[in-house]
């Protein structure tokens, strides 16, 4: 499993879609996603004091995008996705409270 950490605002707003593309895709090219691990370290660098976040719990098997492992912060790796985000490829949703 990998994780996608999202505003509930931003998730809402694609409702609609079969797909779901963060502001990431347009802007790098990809959309940032975390092992169980790394979610933690994310929330901290980047999502300190942000209401109202989801942790979507995505299987890597169901995306239709290509996912690569590419390394970032720390020169560790974190798994990228090329391309809009599937939605059934999104198996739990879950609110994040900090």
């Amino acid at each position: 499993m990998i994780y996608h950490i999202v505003t509930t605002t931003d998730w809402t707003a694609q409702r609609d879609s079969l797909t779901y593309a963060a502001a990431s895709l347009a802007n790098e090219g990809f959309i940032h996603l975390s092992t169980k691990e790394q979610v933690a370290g994310v929330l901290k660098r980047y999502y300190q004091n942000v209401p109202d976040l989801l942790l979507l719990h995505v299987d890597p098997n169901k995306l239709t995008a290509d996912l690569r492992y590419e390394a970032a912060t720390n020169n560790e790796l974190f798994p990228h996705l090329y391309g809009p985000l599937n939605k059934d490829a999104v198996v739990n949703i879950d609110p994040i409270d900090q």
